[in-house]
């Protein structure tokens, strides 16, 4: 019997607020332009009060489900530190663990890019050309956004 295609599974985490919607659809986005099948889904929660909130991203040839299942995230992208610890089980074994701890404070404009620094952490990861990242980044954001965050963008790639 076949094996089906492999599925690339991601999934972001962390408070409302801080871009993880935002950083799902550019991630959708940029798998899309690369040619992928592309499913995603949100788990809100109380992200409107700062509460957690997840979003999970699957592409490849074909993808069924939007839901990572869990413990098959082959990446976890986590935005606040005190949500690494609160999503860690959402990993599989060997996959890749993104924390926030990784973007140093010097480097962003605006602390509000975190978000997309840490995307161009994971872009080096995929098998997503930076042209596909860069036209996620500009169908997602408004234009008096994109440099400052093509800017972190390129940042986090030269991690």
């Amino acid at each position: 019997m076949k094996q089906p295609d492999p599925v690339v599974n991601i999934i972001i985490a962390g408070l409302g607020g801080q871009g993880v919607l935002k950083a799902s659809d550019i991630v959708a986005e940029a798998a899309f332009h690369a040619g992928y099948d592309v499913k995603k889904a949100e788990v809100h929660g109380m992200s409107q009060r700062g509460g957690s909130v997840a979003c999970d991203v699957r592409y490849g040839k074909q993808v069924f489900s939007p839901m990572v299942p869990r413990g098959e995230a082959d990446f976890l992208v986590v935005l606040a530190s005190d949500q690494v610890e609160n999503n860690r089980a959402q990993l599989r074994p060997g996959g890749t663990l993104i924390e926030p701890s990784v973007v140093p404070e010097t480097v962003l404009r605006n602390k509000k890019s975190a978000n997309v620094f840490l995307l161009g952490v994971l872009s080096r990861k995929l098998a997503i050309p930076e042209a596909a990242w860069t036209e996620g980044i500009r169908a997602v954001l408004p234009q008096k956004l994109l440099d400052v965050n093509l800017e972190a963008f390129a940042a986090g790639r030269s991690l």
